[in-house]
């Protein structure tokens, strides 16, 4: 689940959403400090591992588990000093290229996206559809892979059909009347799928 703030995570972590991405939209350091500190104590006594979108310096301060970059953070963010920190590194891709650059740096996951068009987000790239998402799956499937961009229930099956191994959402659960509900029926969307695959 990516979502807007700290209550959001403490939400989902309680309703056992596994992975967690705090994307917390500000220009006011404090206001982010504070969104991050209190995301990382949100999710204290659950199972749920955090990320933190964009926010590296602050995510290593208040010791979140993780990271998400976009490509153009690749380049500001000190690597080796995240992995130094312990923090796990996500990285977003939109297409081969940015699948090379972010390979070079041996990412604990990538994320691929956006599959479907999304109103969340002013994308730079069109969306790469299935047929894209499937040959970028099969291409680097060393790598744990998260699909990204318009996925809801109906669209899971499709999506993990290609080899991911997760799905990231935002509508699909901040969207809903019942959020819990929603975040619990997807994840047994896609825990059905796996069982039926295997």
């Amino acid at each position: 689940a990516v979502l807007p703030d700290a209550v959001w995570v403490g939400r989902m972590a309680n309703a056992g959403v596994n992975t967690l991405q705090l994307r917390f939209k500000s220009e006011d350091e404090t206001a982010i400090r504070h969104e991050v500190r209190a995301a990382v104590k949100n999710v204290q006594g659950t199972a749920a591992l955090l990320f933190i979108n964009d926010h590296w310096k602050i995510a290593i301060e208040e010791g979140a588990y993780g990271v998400h970059l976009g490509q153009e953070d690749m380049v500001d963010a000190p690597i080796d000093q995240l992995r130094s920190a312990g923090l796990r590194l996500g990285l977003s891709t939109h297409g081969y290229a940015e699948m090379l650059r972010a390979d070079a740096v041996s990412p604990s996951y990538l994320a691929l996206g956006a599959v479907f068009p999304t109103t969340l987000k002013r994308m730079k790239t069109a969306p790469q559809g299935t047929s894209r998402l499937y040959a970028y799956a099969k291409l680097i499937q060393h790598y744990p892979l998260v699909a990204i961009g318009g996925i809801d229930a109906e669209r899971i099956p499709v999506v993990m059909k290609s080899g991911v191994g997760s799905i990231a959402v935002v509508r699909a659960i901040t969207g809903e009347s019942n959020p819990e509900i929603a975040a619990n029926t997807l994840q047994a969307i896609i825990r059905s799928f796996l069982q039926r695959t295997i």
